[in-house]
């Protein structure tokens, strides 16, 4: 029995417009972080037919689908103001886990070697680790951190926090910041709520 991937399978059949659009909300649906250009790859189209196709759909671009998604969360942080977070909040479970988005640019890194400071990474996975505790007011009282990979300018950092424990008024939170699936920064921070 022949067994194809689904980039295979894509590759070799070509889908009507409407199958297509279909398979191209449900692919949203499933990731709404996902960028055109990955898409592309998905269906073997032009990145001009997929925004054809996201426009006739009524789906907005990456960016606003990101801002979307991160007004509904801000709202839900307790412990530091949502202007706080570094970052666009695109998922958020208090107490449990979240998700934040950081674009970056030229102007969070070294001229010299067009890699990202580390104070914009561990900014982004502290103000995660603050925002998904459920408390109103927290500080950092440990961070365990090690930077993994170098970032450089231009990359999206995920950053992916879950609360492993908490005891009395600590909590302990880990974080781990993806660039295109590699873990490149791991925090283990421990918040107390005051």
């Amino acid at each position: 029995m022949l067994v194809l991937t689904r980039g295979e399978f894509m590759e070799k059949i070509k889908l009507s417009k409407k199958d297509r659009q279909n398979l191209l909300k449900d692919k949203l649906r499933e990731d709404p972080f996902v960028t055109d250009e990955e898409l592309t790859d998905v269906f073997r189209v032009s990145i001009q037919t997929i925004r054809l196709d996201r426009l006739e759909l009524g789906i907005p671009e990456l960016r606003e689908r990101i801002k979307n998604v991160a007004e509904l969360n801000y709202s839900k942080v307790r412990s530091i103001g949502g202007t706080e977070i570094i970052g666009e909040l695109v998922d958020l479970n208090l107490g449990e886990n979240g998700i934040s988005i950081l674009e970056t640019n030229s102007d969070m890194a070294f001229k010299k070697t067009n890699i990202v400071r580390g104070h914009h990474v561990f900014a982004q996975a502290e103000s995660l680790a603050m925002a998904v505790i459920d408390e109103d007011v927290a500080l950092t009282g440990v961070a365990n951190i090690k930077y993994k990979s170098p970032v450089n300018a231009g990359d999206k950092l995920i950053a992916k926090a879950q609360v492993v424990r908490k005891r009395d008024n600590k909590h302990f939170v880990h974080v781990f910041t993806y660039v295109k699936q590699e873990q490149v920064f791991r925090g283990k921070f421990l918040l107390v709520s005051i």
